[in-house]
């Protein structure tokens, strides 16, 4: 098969040339058959007819002309069939069994790092003889996934929750490897030729979260995409920065596609007015050096990006009422407010959200630059100077977080969007032991947004409730998700899981399957650089039995669990390569330990280290 895309799509604007060429592409298929009187024939062109075959094996490869964002698909010298054909001759030159154990040895070396088994209690106790398969075997029995969605209402299964938590690191290894793209709005299991909002990633939530679970769950490798991209989206978004404000740095607003696209949105300005997409992905280079500690990273790839990003949005920042900074204009991601004259608006000034992804990324950039020695540059003076000038946190008069720089009236109280909770999560300027009545502001906000909401939404909310500590509220949302959406339909709240438990919208996104494994494991397991935090969102009731294995924290550092009767029984921890000072924290108990590099520390109940022994033994 061969194939040349469109220029343009249908139905968008005409572009100035009658000869635009959009990307070839190409697939070849491959068949191996087995049998003494084994026949194939090809009838009309267009099937395969085979008799008398004992087995048969068809590989299929496929490539494409994509040369990267900055090169026109008309001057791309790449030959998709030429790719293709040869990618199919190196596989028919390996059996069967030789391209499945390649397969598993890649795929497995990824998955296998975490495991993870939640019980009910005593009557599951059976569980521990089994192996793995065996236990899958017993839980899942002959029912479809489907007969499981259905009846996790009433039987809340567990182990339907360790499938959800696996089956997200599952999608990610599938489409997020290095050398490929970024996982978008629906990953690369779309089946439209154009699919809902062209399935380009969307960067006011959607994009990062696809990409919540890479670190904690034990599967860095799988942001290298992120990187790469984000490499190629500050290219443009430097052009973006100059031409469309007059400004240094780079920066992106809230759509983008394969070519990178940073400009704005051409659409309602509480679409189009957004220009932290950019910024709010810098964070995740960050995050990724504090669970690494990668400082080749750090240094030659995520701090030149921050530098970027940060020198626009010191510019971006304008002088506001009390001598605080601002951002003008201003929007909160697809939401709007009732203006003071009675009428719908949606752009302001200075919204939580823009405030709460600059004063992250203005941290972000101080405490790389501490770790890289760089610290007495123009851009880190210039951020010293603006961070205690970003407006703190308001709270409104219902006591809930402020969206807007004003308590305006809001509309649509139920709104999908937490933007205005950027602090607690994904980001870290709000904690319960340095905000708490920030936290109890937070809380408030959760309960006045409600439950309802498609996939990603119930995901982010879980994450939160998470981060305040409360496991009943986030096991609620567990619940909301759980709920069967045959194809084709939807329920009241937009949200659910369809068949083949991919999350729904609808349609379908692929983003809130990758939030829910993010979300549990903040309910396992919440750390800084220096404290760890055990269980902090455990549903004891729900889940009084478990285990994990292979969760990451930050520091370098790989974390086991085990619990029963809904406490803490064991925990088991190490760095890599870091000597550190680790607080931990479980309940109203912490402790302080010393971890050294290379050695795995025992720690009972009580947080009392038992034993010790190098890493690897």
């Amino acid at each position: 098969m061969e194939g040349i895309c469109p220029g343009q799509r249908t139905g968008l604007r005409k572009v100035n040339s009658s000869n635009v060429t959009g990307i070839k592409f190409a697939a070849v298929l491959g068949l191996q058959i087995g049998g003494n009187s084994a026949k194939v024939a090809v009838l009309n062109d267009q099937k395969l007819r085979l008799d008398n075959a004992d087995w048969a094996v068809i590989v299929v490869a496929a490539s494409s002309s994509f040369s990267g964002p900055f090169v026109n698909p008309a001057d791309s010298k790449l030959d998709p069939t030429s790719i293709a054909l040869n990618t199919l001759n190196f596989a028919r030159n390996l059996t069967y069994d030789q391209l499945k154990a390649a397969h598993l040895d890649d795929y497995q070396r990824l998955f296998y790092r975490l495991t993870i088994q939640l019980s009910r209690g005593l009557k599951d106790d059976t569980h521990g003889s089994l192996t793995e398969n065996e236990r899958l075997k017993e839980a899942f029995g002959e029912e479809t996934s489907a007969d499981r969605v259905k009846s996790f209402s009433i039987d809340e299964d567990p182990s339907l929750v360790e499938l959800l938590f696996q089956y997200g690191r599952y999608l990610l290894i599938s489409c997020s490897r290095p050398g490929t793209q970024i996982s978008n709005l629906q990953g690369i299991w779309s089946q439209d030729v154009a699919p809902a909002w062209d399935a380009a990633p969307h960067l006011n939530i959607n994009l990062q979260m696809n990409y919540w679970p890479a670190l904690p769950c034990n599967l860095s490798e799988c942001q290298e995409p992120l990187f790469d991209f984000l490499t190629s989206l500050a290219v443009n978004g430097s052009k973006t920065a100059k031409v469309n404000y007059n400004s240094s740095g780079w920066v992106t607003h809230h759509v983008t596609d394969i070519w990178a696209k940073s400009s704005a949105f051409l659409k309602n300005p509480k679409h189009a007015v957004w220009p932290m997409g950019g910024a709010w992905l810098c964070t995740h280079l960050w995050e990724h050096y504090q669970f690494s500690l990668d400082k080749g990273l750090l240094e030659n790839k995520a701090y030149p990006l921050l530098e970027g990003c940060a020198s626009f949005l010191v510019e971006w920042l304008i002088e506001g009422p009390g001598g605080y900074l601002q951002t003008n204009p201003s929007t909160s991601p697809e939401h709007a407010f009732v203006a003071p004259d009675g009428q719908p608006a949606s752009v302001s000034c200075s919204t939580t959200m823009d405030i709460s992804i600059i004063r992250e990324v203005f941290l972000a950039v101080l405490l790389s630059a501490e770790v890289l020695g760089k610290s007495d540059t123009d851009l880190v003076k210039n951020v010293k100077k603006a961070l205690p000038r970003l407006p703190p946190i308001q709270i409104a008069r219902d006591r809930t977080i402020m969206e807007w720089a004003l308590d305006f009236q809001d509309p649509e109280v139920h709104h999908r969007h937490l933007s205005h909770l950027f602090g607690l999560f994904p980001g870290h300027t709000i904690t319960l032991e340095k905000n708490s009545d920030v936290c109890e502001a937070v809380a408030n906000t959760l309960y006045k947004r409600g439950e309802d909401g498609p996939g990603w939404s119930t995901t982010w909310k879980m994450a939160l409730w998470a981060r305040l500590f409360s496991s009943e509220n986030a096991y609620n949302m567990i619940l909301k998700l759980i709920t069967l959406v045959p194809p084709g339909e939807k329920v009241d709240f937009e949200g659910g899981l369809y068949n083949n438990l991919w999350t729904a919208h609808p349609p379908f996104q692929i983003d809130a399957n990758f939030g829910f494994t993010a979300a549990v494991a903040e309910m396992l397991v919440q750390s800084t650089l220096n404290d760890l935090y055990l269980l902090p969102a455990l549903p004891r009731d729900k889940w009084p039995r478990g285990c994990v294995k292979g969760l990451k924290a930050r520091g370098d550092m790989t974390v086991n669990i085990c619990w029963d009767e809904g406490e803490l029984q064991e925990v088991m921890l190490w760095s890599n390569h870091r000597n550190s000072v680790t607080r931990l924290h479980y309940g109203a108990q912490s402790t302080t330990i010393r971890v050294c590099g290379g050695t795995i520390y025992k720690i009972n109940r009580g947080l009392k280290c038992l034993d010790s022994w190098p890493l690897g033994k």
